[in-house]
């Protein structure tokens, strides 16, 4: 997926188990977050961040839209546990993850395993990819997104 390239419209369950599809969202720009696993320490920081500056983000007419391949319930669980204000989606079969290119091979304890890359997706009102954040660091990013969605704003 490039800069500009129209984004494939998705459906996953969030952690109410409601079905969400990408066009819900038409018209307004989205900040699709992917992390590894809920309630870890590092998506805990990111999803605290997002947290944190969501009344920001929000203010910018923004969606903000957590995904991992954990199920509904545990993204409900790590929603309700941290107080997050946005949804957390269940990409369970891996479609969504498949789709934007976030599987990456990784080492865990000495082992090869597929796991999420950290990585963060700015898709304009007009569902056009605008912006892409690779191996994110969880510390600051929520700030980093805030940046990036004024400089969209400015320009």
């Amino acid at each position: 997926m490039q800069i500009n390239d129209k984004v494939a419209d998705f459906a996953l369950q969030d952690d109410q188990e409601k079905t969400v599809h990408l066009t819900d969202f038409a018209g307004r720009p989205v900040v699709l977050f992917f992390f590894p696993k809920a309630d870890t320490p590092g998506c805990t920081i990111e999803a605290c961040g997002f947290r944190d500056q969501f009344k920001k983000i929000q203010k910018t007419g923004t969606v903000v839209l957590g995904i991992s391949r954990d199920t509904p319930g545990a993204q409900k669980k790590f929603r309700e546990k941290y107080d997050l204000p946005y949804p957390l989606l269940a990409d369970v079969d891996e479609a969504v993850c498949k789709q934007f290119g976030v599987l990456k091979e990784k080492n865990m304890y000495g082992r090869k395993v597929m796991g999420i890359e950290r990585t963060t997706f700015l898709i304009g009102p007009d569902q056009r990819l605008l912006k892409v954040f690779p191996k994110v660091k969880p510390e600051g990013h929520a700030e980093e997104v805030l940046e990036g969605l004024k400089g969209l704003h400015a320009g």
